[in-house]
């Protein structure tokens, strides 16, 4: 990862040696932190304030068991644009005739407005508790920010986006956690939430919820662009090398910090609403956690839904850019796609439907668009044709495959219990 030093030149010993190596690394960190964004969005915080609300600890195991899941999916994703030097629905697209692409870019664009719809949401909500602005004047508070953010990745490059983002993230992360300080939660109830159950129809529905909001499908299409675009489209071998290390360490990074603020909601929802009435909103859960814990823990409630809501929005609004860009070969302008993805999420807000309601419906939409981006990830990055000697090896592959099975089996119980009403 260093170049080796000059013959006329003493190469220093010890921990001294230590710190180029620490600093290059850390220059190659970033790409991840932008789409740990995606895990930590408005949808998160329904359906895990939901699930600590309504069945307490319970369903700690499925953040767990999804956070390594999403560990190992956003490595392949950006290991595919490292090696290939291109991005995953460009990859797909090349394996697919014409409607084969317009039928799996349809899809992907419903999964794209489910995403979209949660983020701007979710901002709206935020602007509402912090300033007691109405949803729709919020929602386009939001969309006007969003494309503001999407403006310095045009016109000051990526890492000067990467580092407006992850600002965002290191706010949201204090706020979201700093109510545990205040209220910590049952030791022993936190860790009878890794064992694996649910309780009947409502418990699996939240989970599924859970799920899509955590392993996120336009996080996978996005991941691979990003660490394309950072890094560049071709690499010495040696090169290469040095920049798939460093991204194990970017991604088990950042979805550690994504991971530990999702945890940190449901615990914080466990140990302060459970059993309150009125929290079935985020909005009330807002209420009673200001309530129990103080007006302060309120306020960075709200702060943190709030820097959820715009980075998350213009997180997806590019990825929504590189899904059609990589699927259709067309690109349409962000500020065009970001008004055009805008206006349900506008409308949906003008019908009175429950925002929190409409957050986690989101993210059950999005559970069922993992499968589509997932399988032809794994697919394509255990092929040797693709990925050269950088191809899944056998205990990737089998770690891999066993992900999009439980995610397909999760799915598929979802569907028959709801379908049986069996609780």
């Amino acid at each position: 990862m260093i170049p080796s030093a000059s013959p006329t030149t003493t190469a220093p010993a010890g921990p001294p040696e230590a710190r180029p190596r620490r600093r290059t690394l850390l220059r190659l960190l970033g790409p991840a932190f932008v789409a740990a964004i995606a895990y930590v969005d408005p949808g998160n915080v329904a359906a895990n304030i939901s699930a600590g609300a309504q069945f307490g600890y319970l369903l700690v195991w499925v953040l767990v068991l999804a956070n390594l899941m999403a560990v190992i999916v956003q490595y392949l994703s950006a290991k595919l644009g490292l090696v290939t030097g291109k991005s995953l629905p460009e990859v797909i697209a090349e394996r697919m005739g014409r409607r084969a692409r317009l039928a799996y870019w349809g899809q992907a664009e419903i999964v794209a407005a489910a995403t979209d719809l949660a983020e701007v949401i979710g901002g709206a909500i935020a602007l509402n508790l912090l300033f007691n602005l109405p949803l729709v004047l919020g929602g386009v508070i939001t969309g006007i920010i969003s494309v503001l953010v999407l403006t310095i990745q045009q016109r000051r490059g990526q890492r000067t986006f990467e580092t407006v983002i992850t600002s965002m993230l290191a706010i949201l992360a204090v706020g979201f956690c700093v109510g545990l300080f205040v209220s910590p939660p049952s030791a022993s109830g936190t860790l009878s939430g890794l064992v694996p159950r649910f309780e009947g129809t409502p418990s699996v529905l939240i989970a599924a919820s859970m799920l899509g909001a955590t392993v996120m499908p336009h996080a996978i299409y996005l991941h691979s662009s990003l660490a394309r675009d950072r890094h560049g489209r071709t690499h010495t071998p040696s090169g290469l090398r040095r920049l798939l290390v460093a991204t194990r360490w970017d991604v088990g990074l950042a979805l550690l910090l994504a991971g530990t603020v999702n945890i940190a909601m449901l615990l914080l929802a466990a140990s302060t609403l459970q059993g309150r009435t009125g929290v079935d909103t985020i909005e009330g859960a807002q209420a009673a956690i200001s309530d129990a814990l103080g007006p302060l823990v309120g306020a960075a409630f709200a702060i943190a839904l709030l820097a959820s809501g715009l980075a998350s929005t213009s997180v997806g609004s590019y990825a929504g850019a590189e899904i059609m860009q990589g699927l259709l070969r067309v690109r349409v302008p962000l500020l065009t796609r970001r008004l055009v993805t805008l206006i349900p999420a506008l409308l949906l807000l003008m019908t009175g439907v429950s925002p929190t309601w409409l957050l986690v419906l989101s993210q059950v939409v999005l559970s069922f668009g993992i499968s589509f981006a997932l399988i032809p990830l794994v697919r394509i990055t255990s092929d040797k044709a693709v990925m050269g000697e950088h191809r899944n090896g056998v205990a990737m592959t089998v770690a891999a495959w066993t992900v999009a099975a439980v995610i397909v089996v999760l799915n598929v119980t979802l569907i028959a219990l709801t379908v049986s009403g069996a609780g």
